[in-house]
């Protein structure tokens, strides 16, 4: 596990942030039998072949950890140039949090506050649409929209953890092979 990065938007280069403060590492596609399988049912689901997947992101945040809300797409002229702009996250949670650490979406619209684990949720999760950390839940969310324009509304973020550990993996799908 290595310190999070982030893309810089001038460069399209890897680089550290305070605004990601987690770490992680890469699991190659079609690594072994199990990634292979994981791979196969993301495709299944989305469908969105597994030759679009970039490498498994596995993610580790410590109590304070966090990750300022960002899109996915790249707002850059060098990332896409390998496979294409990133349609949709699959984002899987491999260990539940005992506080904090939830997904948020601040530019998502609904009545958040009628959702029945509003009162569970951290500060920074009561900020938009939230989902808690819950070990074997994934969630799929779309960076474009069908028009094949950038969704503004799949902004994320991961709220810091409060108490415990919070593990997941990610894997973004581009609009062609990476």
């Amino acid at each position: 596990m290595q310190k999070s990065s982030v893309i810089d938007n001038e460069t399209g280069k890897s680089v550290d942030s305070s605004i990601r403060t987690s770490s992680g590492t890469f699991v190659r596609r079609g690594h072994d039998e199990i990634v292979r399988n994981i791979e196969k049912r993301i495709a299944d689901f989305t469908f969105i072949p597994v030759e679009n997947g970039e490498p498994f992101n596995v993610l580790h945040y410590e109590v304070g950890q966090m990750y300022v809300p960002h899109p996915d797409y790249f707002m850059d002229e060098f990332n896409p140039i390998h496979g294409g702009q990133r349609i949709a996250t699959m984002l899987m949670y491999l260990s539940d949090v005992e506080e904090g650490g939830e997904t948020v979406f601040p530019a998502a619209k609904g009545n958040y506050s009628s959702v029945p684990w509003w009162n569970e949720l951290s500060n920074c999760g009561k900020k938009g649409l939230s989902i808690k950390p819950k070990m074997g839940d994934a969630l799929l969310f779309w960076s474009m929209k069908p028009d094949g324009t950038m969704d503004p509304s799949s902004l994320h973020g991961a709220c810091p953890v409060i108490k415990g550990d919070k593990w997941s993996c990610t894997k973004w799908m581009r609009v062609y092979e990476f």
